[in-house]
């Protein structure tokens, strides 16, 4: 686990503005910066970003955080990447918990990283570059259709013919990390005295493999004479796991959030020729079935994912494994469907064909992932037999186990438990499902907490605007803020210790952030904070130190009825009610002067 006092260094350090500008374009206006929302589609800029608070803020959709919420909803990255991310742009290095290497083979390590990605990132380069003057590979991309401006935005590029073209930008050659990175081929003679090494990628058409932050990892390159393999793929290096990547996510992303759903297809040209065709939200996998990382990764950009597959054997094959992959993500807010075309052809050819409207409307009729999964199990299986029914509820049975419990799951029991004549209880109970959704009682919903209101919540809103006056409230101010809503003493002491907790280095987004990973219960107010206007601190101070005067006083008021109501009938409630009287006096002159109450 990253410490919190790690991130709250790195939220110092780093600033939104610079961050979020990376992905979107800001202009100043007034104390902040105004753009159009990345997370919903707008017109006029209701986007803002608050260098004070260091933090943004969606009027339009409600979208807010810090600078590391922003990558995680901008990029699809998880927690400890985004921080990994914004670390690495000011010099610093995350601390983990399981990391026990040496600090200097961490070191040895970092420095091997950024070297792999410095080859990748050259290579592409002189790749480009060659592109300009390769005519036949121009021929071949104009024929298929593609512009320049659609090779550009991919960064396509051309390895030329010739064993060792990479020495024109690599004057070591010999650079081990041009083998790790995958660049080149390293091979032993029989007699094992000489070694060979020549370029991996060779009169091939050049497609770069970027990350989720735009940085190349890897290469798929086209062959162009017919030879074989038609593609050739960088292999498994540090920074290029198959399995882990998307081909065009990152040149993806914004589309899918316009578009409201990711069409996975099947190659590298039907990512870009449907790019070039109006279906920028395409992407593919890299040479290998579907995984889970792979949907885990398409389910951060979006709720709603399309697989498309060619209608033949092996489309229906790669469906399956795309299935089996998307069943431990499949949720009641996710959707998942499966698009199968004409056995002739791909989506590339099936838009050229039919025409965009027409694909579209292939998305639409997709096959939900439920139905797939029925026919799946049902296929080739007479349902007229009990033996066909019990081979049926075979198949599926590896399929539900793997779903997480949900709506969801008990819509696809009930189905195949009509279709093999089975009540939905039986299947749950011979599947050994996990929480069977049949067979419990759902337990009475949680008391939702109401949100303070009144000076509670006034003074939990000055605190989170400006955390550091945590440490300026003495006891008697803390305990008498608890005191006095007692619903939400709780929610208080959480919000003030980890505001204090934060010292005096403490802001706005540091303590957004620590709020974050400990509950909900929260979010109203940062909300709240993160769309008002900037608060000067000594004005909050004042404002701070006036609740917490208000709040004194009410307590006092309700001790004093309390003594009034019982009859001050003895010498120690009298003694007790003019203390209290003299304590009332005393705050409301210091509220008349409005002195500071720290």
């Amino acid at each position: 686990m990253i410490p919190q006092s790690f991130i709250q260094d790195l939220l110092n350090r780093v600033d939104i503005v610079d961050v979020v500008g990376r992905y979107v374009q800001l202009k100043k206006g007034g104390a902040n910066f105004m753009g159009l929302c990345p997370f919903h589609n707008e017109k006029s800029p209701s986007f803002t970003v608050s260098p004070t608070k260091q933090f943004y803020h969606c009027f339009g959709c409600g979208a807010h955080g810090t600078a590391i919420g922003f990558l995680i909803e901008y990029s699809g990255l998880g927690f400890v990447d985004a921080v990994k991310d914004l670390a690495q742009n000011v010099g610093m290095v995350v601390p983990e918990a399981d990391d026990r290497l040496p600090p200097a083979q961490r070191a040895e390590q970092q420095a091997k990283s950024l070297a792999l990605s410095e080859a990748m990132s050259r290579a592409c380069d002189f790749y480009r570059q060659h592109l300009r003057s390769a005519t036949h590979a121009i021929a071949y991309l104009k024929g298929r259709g593609l512009t320049g401006e659609i090779a550009a935005r991919f960064g396509l590029g051309y390895a030329p013919d010739g064993w060792d073209n990479l020495r024109a930008i690599f004057s070591d050659y010999e650079d081990a990390a041009l083998v790790e990175a995958g660049l080149v081929i390293d091979r032993s003679e029989d007699e094992g005295s000489n070694r060979k090494r020549y370029d991996r990628f060779r009169d091939r058409i050049m497609f770069p493999i970027r990350n989720i932050k735009g940085q190349v990892i890897g290469f798929g390159g086209r062959v162009l004479d017919g030879g074989e393999p038609k593609y050739l793929n960088s292999p498994e290096t540090p920074l290029f796991q198959k399995g882990s990547e998307l081909y065009g996510l990152f040149e993806a992303r914004q589309a899918i959030r316009d578009a409201g759903y990711a069409l996975v297809t099947e190659g590298y040209m039907d990512v870009v020729a449907l790019a070039q065709l109006g279906f920028p939200q395409a992407v593919a996998t890299l040479g290998t079935s579907c995984t889970p990382t792979h949907v885990q990764k398409l389910m951060r950009q979006t709720d709603q994912v399309v697989f498309s597959f060619d209608g033949d054997s092996a489309g229906r094959r790669a469906a399956r494994r795309a299935l089996e992959a998307s069943l431990p993500h499949a949720g009641d807010n996710k959707t998942i469907r499966f698009l199968f075309l004409p056995a002739e052809h791909d989506p590339d050819s099936y838009v050229r064909e039919f025409g965009a409207a027409a694909f579209e409307q292939q998305v639409r009729d997709a096959l939900p992932l439920s139905q797939f999964l029925v026919n799946e199990a049902t296929a080739g299986q007479d349902l007229s037999t009990s033996e066909g029914r019990a081979r049926a509820q075979f198949e599926a049975k590896p399929l539900l186990q793997t779903m997480p419990p949900s709506a969801l799951r008990l819509q696809v029991v009930r189905s195949l438990a009509q279709a093999t004549h089975t009540a939905p209880a039986e299947i749950e109970a011979l599947f050994e499902l996990k929480q069977p959704v049949m067979r419990i009682k759902a337990a009475p919903p949680r008391a939702k907490r109401s949100a303070p209101m009144g000076l509670d919540r006034q003074v939990m809103r000055l605190i989170v605007a400006h955390p550091l006056l945590a440490s300026e409230l003495n006891e008697a101010a803390v305990q008498a803020i608890a005191t006095s809503s007692p619903d939400h003493a709780d929610m208080f002491m959480q919000l003030f210790n980890v505001a204090r907790s934060l010292g005096p280095q403490a802001n706005f987004a540091s303590l957004a952030e620590a709020l974050r990973v400990q509950s909900a219960d929260f979010e109203p107010l940062i909300s709240e904070v993160a769309s008002e206007s900037e608060s000067e601190l000594e004005t909050v101070r004042l404002e701070l130190a006036g609740a917490v005067r208000q709040t004194r006083l009410k307590l006092l008021k309700s001790e004093v009825d309390e003594l009034v109501t019982s009859g001050l009938n003895n010498e120690n409630t009298r003694q007790r009610y003019r203390e209290l009287m003299l304590q009332q006096e005393t705050l409301k002159r210091e509220m008349q002067s409005e002195s500071p109450q720290r």
